[in-house]
């Protein structure tokens, strides 16, 4: 007896792992599992094969694990903004807007392609050890390319800033740099954000309506947009805002319109999170989830950050959209993961030998170091700097002189070695030399206690490091600025007033000696005062990992700073249109009348660089020839330095009215004392359009004006110290 019910157990058994085995092959024998196949066709396989609800799932940014299809959960959502964010240890570079002040473009593409190699890195290491949560994924939601249009939007850092030529090549640059080049798989998969018009008000972003025109869509909004297409940027994701009264998430003209008919988009468009659900609860387009589940599938949104597509079983039974419709949506999401190698062999993929040993490396963070020298605008020096690294005695001070929030910015990854500049500073200096920290002042509010112990010391020092300026907490995205009452967006254009008082004490007590004001933030500042005290200032963002020995580097001489604007500092915010107003009149460098602070595209060296005046190839050319603009750049200093070389071109005879003149060239060249370098640029036909009112790219006859130089061709900039720019004028006939 008891070996008759041995013998049905074993074979019970051997049954069942027969049944499972003979299931596991069937799985492996399914067409999109099949590598030879093209990517449609196992998609549509796979496809076939899930029922309604599955389908709705696999839609979610948190898609589940159909197990009977061998296929594991998967979470979509993922932040690489200046380095893997969110998701564990992992080289931090500097903040975005940094990175536009670089103006490199082969530099950023270098940074995306070290943040790849850490994001396969840290996938291929989770998935080995069974982890599959949110952040270890391989589709990441950067770069956000709006423009940053108005200083006082608290997300201004996350972009390359004001300019639409500068956000598209660095734009351009950082994804493909992220999404590599091999013939078949995605290293990861890009995203460029938040189509479109999305640049605040932060509080109002779930409800609120931006008007655009459509001179202002196509000469500002959208190139960045349409250049990364271009570039094959895997991923759309929509805005929260309503553009031209249509939520993003659901406007025809510019989902289906543009992206689809008239740039040819032919990956995945994503809702920013919780955005479908903004249809019923803040635009109220529609009443229920179902309804907005509905309308997103209609509007082509593919994929659901937040709550809404299981809704749309119910949906489906309604009538309100047909499965067919779902079917095409999710047939396009389902063709990234395909690409990334998600249902290949792991052998079969190139970025599969990425690992642990990939992130976190001595080389990426040797490249956070040289971002973060090359983002550091020098705005003003009276011969202070470079300061000598062996004086008697350094004063540093300031609420931001050991902060690590100000290093990081917003969306950041974490560092077991984050270089504060306190820490940077100490590192530099000789042994002999003394350094005292006090904290001086608090970062937007007055010391409680009035003693002040701490401004004296400049007075029996030899310089002194004043770190002022903002952090995370005061201006970023609704949630993250627990610091501010206005959703982290900074209504206020000034340097906390405190500060200001302490800077007015260290000025006070340095006497002859100089003050040094290092000022850190993602936006402009009003750094009227800061200038007439200060001896030297230097801008220094969110400086990344490595941020306190870049700042260092600078202080004493081992690099020239050589980081330009990339966006203008205003004067004061009453020079600019109301925050919620998104005409381009009288913003950015383009439109703006009044004078600013500091101009687009301004930074100083420690060098100087003088600018030959500009050969044409041609002084009259016909519709559709293109021109060469020549210059000889020589370094006339006696310090071997890096200068940007910007082009300019202006419609000097445009019958709309028309930018002031823009940006349509770049060059970073190096150059020892005494060494000169001749700069050739292109200028296209595109160059010399202009967008009428209709929103229309035309050619029209007449004289056109060129600039080159070392900033945008201010008066201010020369008022600055800035390099000088040359001009010359061709005729388009």
């Amino acid at each position: 007896m008891k070996y008759n019910v041995l013998a049905a157990v074993v074979a019970i058994f051997f049954l069942l792992t027969w049944s499972d085995l003979t299931a596991q092959e069937e799985v492996e024998n399914y067409k999109f599992n099949d590598e030879s196949l093209p990517i449609d066709e196992r998609v549509s396989d796979l496809i076939n094969r899930l029922t309604l609800q599955e389908k709705s799932l696999q839609m979610m940014h948190d898609s589940p694990a159909i197990e009977r299809l061998g296929i594991p959960e998967y979470n979509w959502w993922n932040e690489a903004l200046h380095g893997i964010g969110r998701s564990g240890v992992a080289t931090v570079f500097p903040q975005a807007i940094g990175m536009g002040a670089t103006f490199d473009e082969n530099l950023i593409f270098e940074v995306a392609s070290a943040i790849s190699d850490e994001a396969r890195g840290n996938h291929n290491t989770a998935v080995e050890n069974g982890y599959r949560r949110q952040y270890s994924g391989l589709t990441f939601w950067t770069p956000n390319i709006n423009i940053f249009r108005d200083p006082r939007w608290g997300r201004g850092q996350e972009t390359y800033g004001e300019d639409p030529f500068l956000t598209s090549r660095l734009g351009v640059a950082f994804v493909k740099g992220l999404q590599g080049d091999d013939d078949k798989y995605l290293k990861t998969a890009a995203a460029a954000k938040h189509y479109a018009v999305h640049s605040g008000p932060e509080k109002l972003r779930h409800q609120f309506n931006a008007v655009a025109s459509q001179k202002d869509l196509w000469e500002t909004y959208l190139p960045a947009f349409e250049a990364l297409v271009d570039a094959d940027v895997e991923t759309i994701m929509c805005a929260y805002n309503a553009t031209n009264g249509e939520p993003c998430c659901a406007n025809k003209y510019l989902l289906n319109d543009v992206l689809r008919e008239k740039w040819g988009f032919k990956g995945h468009v994503v809702s920013d999170c919780w955005a479908l659900e903004d249809f019923y609860g803040g635009h109220n387009v529609v009443e229920t989830p179902v309804q907005a589940a509905a309308l997103a599938i209609k509007s082509g949104v593919n994929l659901n950050c937040g709550s809404v597509y299981p809704s749309l079983v119910e949906a489906v039974n309604q009538g309100l959209v047909t499965e067919a419709e779902i079917d095409e949506r999710l047939a396009v999401l389902l063709k990234t993961k395909f690409k990334l190698g998600l249902f290949d062999s792991p052998s079969n993929n190139p970025y599969s030998k990425l690992s642990a040993k990939d992130i976190n490396t001595e080389e990426h963070r040797a490249l956070a170091r040289e971002t973060a020298q090359k983002s550091i605008v020098m705005l003003k020096n009276n011969g202070a700097l470079p300061l000598k690294n062996d004086l008697a005695k350094y004063f540093i001070t300031g609420p931001n002189a050991t902060s690590i929030e100000i290093l990081l910015g917003n969306y950041h990854g974490v560092n077991p070695n984050l270089v504060t500049i306190l820490e940077g500073v100490a590192s530099a200096i000789e042994p002999q030399s003394q350094l005292q920290y006090r904290q001086g002042t608090l970062l937007d509010r007055p010391n409680a206690n009035p003693q002040d112990w701490a401004s004296p010391n400049a007075g029996n020092s030899d310089a002194t490091i004043a770190v002022l300026g903002i952090s995370g907490v005061l201006e970023g995205e609704e949630g993250e600025s627990i610091a501010s009452e206005t959703f982290g967006d900074r209504l206020d254009y000034n340097l906390p007033e405190n500060q200001l008082n302490y800077l007015r004490k260290l000025n006070e007590a340095a006497g002859d000696n100089p003050v040094i004001a290092v000022i850190t933030g993602g936006s402009p500042i009003n750094l009227q005062e800061v200038h007439k005290l200060a001896d030297a200032v230097l801008m220094v963002w969110y400086p990344g990992e490595e941020g306190g020995n870049a700042v260092a580097d600078i202080l004493f001489g081992e690099v020239s700073p050589s980081g330009r604007l990339p966006i203008t500092f205003p004067m004061s915010l009453d020079d600019l249109p109301p925050y919620k107003d998104y005409s381009m009149k009288g913003r950015t460098y383009k439109y703006m009348e009044e004078e600013p602070m500091y101009p687009f595209g301004y930074g100083l060296s420690y060098s100087k660089f003088q600018f030959s005046d500009i050969e044409l190839s041609k002084e009259k050319i016909s519709k559709g020839e293109n021109l060469e603009a020549s210059i000889v750049v020589s370094n006339v200093g006696d310090r071997q330095a890096d200068e940007v070389v910007q082009l300019y071109v202006s419609d000097v005879e445009a019958s709309v009215e028309a930018p002031k003149y823009q940006l349509y060239g770049i060059k970073r060249l190096n150059l020892k004392p005494g060494a000169s370098e001749k700069i050739t640029f292109e200028i296209t036909p595109e160059m010399m359009e202009l967008v009428n009112n209709k929103g229309e790219s035309v050619l029209e006859k007449g004289d056109f004006n060129v600039y080159i130089g070392g900033s945008s061709p201010s008066d201010r900039s020369l008022e600055l110290g800035a390099a000088q720019f040359k001009e010359a004028v061709f005729t388009l006939r």
